[in-house]
Order: C-alpha cells, then sequence, then structure tokens
C-alpha cells in the first residue's frame, strides 16, 4: 500500500492511519527524552499492507528528529527495529539486550 499518510492525534497520544473508514494507529507515551511505543493497532483489512510498518518507520523519524530514545514494548515496534539496524542507534540502551541488538 504505497503512500499511506501518517498523523499524530496528540490527544491521543498516538500516530494513526485513517484508511476507507478505518483507523490503524501507534500509541505512544512521552517521558522526558523518551518516546514509549507500547501498542499498535491495525484493522484486518489492512494487515500485511505496510500500514503498521509505515506507523514504525513514522514513530521512530518523530523520534530522531525530536531527540528522542525509543522504548518499543509493544511486539511489533520490538520486531520491527530489530530488522531495520539503521534505527538502533535511537533504541534506548535499557532494551537493547532484551531485543537483542
Amino acid at each position: 500500500m504505497a503512500d499511506v499518510q501518517v498523523t499524530d492525534n496528540t490527544q491521543a497520544h498516538r500516530f494513526e492511519v485513517n484508511l476507507e473508514g478505518h483507523t490503524a494507529f501507534a500509541e505512544y507515551r512521552l517521558k522526558p527524552g523518551h518516546i514509549v511505543l507500547p501498542h499498535t493497532v491495525v484493522p484486518p483489512e489492512f494487515e500485511g499492507k505496510g500500514v503498521a510498518s509505515a506507523l514504525a518507520r513514522h514513530a521512530f523519524g518523530y523520534a530522531r528528529e525530536n531527540g528522542l530514545k525509543v522504548i518499543p514494548t509493544c511486539p511489533f515496534m520490538s520486531a520491527w527495529v530489530k530488522k531495520h539496524p539503521e534505527q538502533h542507534d535511537i533504541v534506548d540502551d535499557s532494551c537493547k539486550a532484551e531485543l537483542g541488538i
């Protein structure tokens, strides 16, 4: 699925993709110097189409742009970052051993 538009719903503390009346999202919590990514939801209609990866790219991009370290507690975000070594430098050190990076 090309051209997935991710928006930041700051009131709900989540990055969102709205498609065909459905919303996929990645929740986040901001802490001083950190962003915690605890939960990602993609409606079944969009599973396997790159929507969750678009959310992950946006979340990690947001962290990098804002000088934040990432704490990926969501299983999807944890798996995603393992596959993207270019993002390992912004993963919080406290998570690296558990993630195997």
